[in-house]
C-alpha cells in the first residue's frame, strides 16, 4: 500500500479560487487588475508599411510613451483615476486604471526614424514604414582567384 502525502493548503487554494469566482460573477469583475492592463491592438501589413492601431481611450497624448526599434514597438502610459466621481460613489466600474506597458513584435523590420503617430478618438495609429528591401538584399561577394606570390627557393623532393 502506497503512502500519499496530504497537503491541506492545496485544498484551501482550490476553495479560495472557487470563492473568488463566485464573488467575481456577482460583481461583474472580469479578473483584470486595476494596476495592470494592456491596450488591445490591430496590426495590418501592406507592401511598404505596417499599420498598428491601439485602443487607448481616456488618455492625453502627453500620457503616452511610444518607442520603436527595428522590429518592436513599445507602448507605455497611465490612465489616471478620475477624482470628480469619487464623492458620488460607484455602483459599478469596469474601466481599467493605472499603468500599462505593451511590447509588440513586428513581422518585418521598420525604419524606426520615420514612424508617424496619430491619436484620435481614443485610437492610437502608428504608420511604420518597412525597411527598404534593397538594403536587406543579399549581395554576392566576388572572391578574386589570384594567389599570393611565394618567396624563397624551390626545393626538390628527390
Amino acid at each position: 500500500m502506497a503512502i500519499i502525502r496530504w497537503n491541506p493548503w492545496t485544498d484551501m487554494e482550490v476553495i479560495r479560487r472557487q470563492m473568488d469566482r463566485v464573488f467575481d460573477d456577482m460583481t461583474g469583475w472580469d479578473g483584470y487588475s486595476a494596476t495592470s492592463w494592456q491596450p488591445k491592438v490591430e496590426l495590418f501589413d501592406s507592401e511598404d508599411r505596417l499599420t498598428l492601431r491601439a485602443e487607448i481611450p481616456g488618455l492625453e497624448p502627453k500620457d503616452l510613451d511610444i518607442s520603436a526599434s527595428r522590429n518592436t514597438i513599445a507602448l507605455r502610459g497611465e490612465r489616471r483615476y478620475e477624482n470628480e466621481h469619487q464623492d458620488r460613489g460607484y455602483f459599478r466600474s469596469e474601466f481599467h486604471y493605472g499603468k500599462f506597458e505593451r511590447t509588440i513584435e513586428l513581422p518585418a523590420n521598420i525604419e524606426n526614424d520615420r514612424v508617424e503617430a496619430d491619436y484620435k478618438n481614443g485610437i492610437l495609429t502608428l504608420t511604420l514604414p518597412k525597411e527598404d528591401a534593397d538594403r536587406n538584399r543579399a549581395v554576392k561577394v566576388n572572391l578574386s582567384a589570384t594567389s599570393p606570390e611565394l618567396e624563397g627557393e624551390e626545393v626538390s623532393t628527390s
